[in-house]
């Protein structure tokens, strides 16, 4: 399994391996181990909403805790940093990812998309799968970031949220 495969994956179904929106997060945790939670939660205590517990570049968003969202943070340039349970080995792998490369593995599939119009503008393109309302940001490499080709669009995060 690749990066690409995950990212495929979750662009065509919405989840990331056992990991999906509605599951409590005892039983992610239960799965990825013990998360680190954003600093509110640790502020104002578990029961706050709509706050990510991090694995790396995995995001679970929490609400009545349970899964209410999911993201895949990749950094061009970088490698990937996710959990075993979503990628073995995931540090072996580049996390940069063209936006036309990941547009024509999505194509091999057969995997549905439309432009993003709330999350496309300036340097910023965006697009929603089909059926899973799985969203990926492309934008322009970060100053730092270490790109072949530093004109492209490359992938920033992919997220599903629950209404």
């Amino acid at each position: 399994m690749t990066l690409m495969d995950v990212l495929v994956d979750f662009a065509r179904t919405g989840r990331i391996g056992p990991l999906e929106c509605g599951m409590p997060l005892t039983e992610a945790e239960d799965l990825l181990g013990p998360g680190h939670p954003h600093p509110a939660i640790r502020l104002k205590g578990p029961d706050i909403d709509g706050y990510p517990y991090a694995w790396g570049g995995l995001n679970l968003y929490v609400t009545r805790r349970a899964v209410s969202g999911i993201s895949i943070d990749v950094w061009p340039g970088s490698t990937a940093h996710l959990p075993e349970l979503v990628l073995p080995d995931s540090e072996s792998y580049a996390s940069t990812v063209e936006r036309e490369e990941l547009l024509a593995a999505l194509d091999a599939v057969g995997c549905e998309r439309h432009l993003n119009d709330r999350l496309t503008f300036g340097e910023q393109s965006s697009i929603l799968t089909r059926p899973a309302d799985v969203c990926a940001v492309f934008g322009l490499r970060g100053r730092d970031d270490q790109v072949p080709h530093p004109d492209r669009h490359y992938l920033l995060v992919m997220h599903k949220h629950t209404a």
